[in-house]
């Protein structure tokens, strides 16, 4: 009413803006990825396709037939992933991964995708669901209704090769690379320099007693200043390239590592 009486001579505006705030509800559930057309078999669409692959990598996996069992676990596998429609993921991986191998490069899909059969007859994982008790829920539920994660390790002295590919194949507007950031505490920085270093427990402990009480006499910033000193030294040697890259801020280890990213 107060709208009415402010703008009175305007009806047209209040009932403009009413047009316009119904017009912007949203709901997370418009939230969703979008995956690439994947056009790997003219023809087919990519539910079509996947099943294809699947099937002709189930029989290069198991020459001398597929087991009952793994066949019913492919088939289950296959509805609900038609049901969700994550068959374009599932070849986007695949693209990748047989690129990776038709170049010689190391790969290797690992995490809860393990407990894929469909993923490990594309070749994508290595573990065979004829002789695990795979749980495929622990991957994709459809209770849940959340994207599948399938991550593949590549040798690192070669992934630039994989990611240029990426960014090649779908373009850079549609690929990225994403970074884990790891800050440690005294604790954990201590933990993972002095590890590979093979530093016993006992100087561990002492070394982070020393952190938290300072030099005896009641200095802590002296310390913590000599425990800087030493983190930044020791984790010049410790964390090289091959786990991210090391470095020591106000007494604490920051490790950071790039990995791709989903295409989208």
């Amino acid at each position: 009413m107060e709208m009415h009486r402010l703008f009175d001579r305007y009806p047209e505006a209040l009932a403009r803006t009413l047009e316009i705030a119904d017009r912007c509800r949203f709901s997370l559930a418009e939230l969703t990825y979008q995956y690439p057309d994947e056009a790997l078999i003219p023809g087919l669409t990519p539910q079509e396709a996947l099943e294809k692959l699947t099937w002709e990598g189930a029989a290069g996996r198991y020459e001398d037939g597929v087991p009952d069992d793994v066949i019913a676990t492919l088939k289950h596998e296959l509805r609900l992933i038609e049901s969700l429609e994550y068959a374009p993921y599932f070849l986007t991986v695949n693209s990748i991964v047989r690129f990776a191998r038709s170049q010689g490069i190391l790969c290797q899909g690992r995490g809860s995708a393990a407990n894929s059969a469909v993923c490990y007859v594309l070749g994508i994982t290595s573990i065979d669901p004829a002789r695990n008790d795979l749980l495929f829920e622990r991957f994709v539920s459809e209770e849940r209704r959340e994207p599948p994660d399938i991550d593949v390790d590549f040798e690192h002295e070669r992934r630039e090769i994989v990611m240029q590919w990426v960014f090649d194949t779908y373009g850079r507007d549609h690929a990225a690379l994403c970074s884990t950031v790891i800050r440690y505490r005294a604790k954990g920085a201590l933990r993972d320099v002095g590890n590979p270093q093979r530093t016993s427990r006992e100087r561990l402990r002492a070394e982070r007693v020393n952190s938290k009480t300072g030099d005896g006499r009641g200095n802590r910033g002296v310390a913590a200043g000599r425990d800087r000193h030493r983190l930044r030294s020791s984790a010049a040697c410790a964390t090289r390239p091959r786990s991210g890259v090391a470095r020591c801020r106000a007494g604490s280890l920051a490790r950071t590592g790039a990995c791709p990213t989903h295409c989208r």
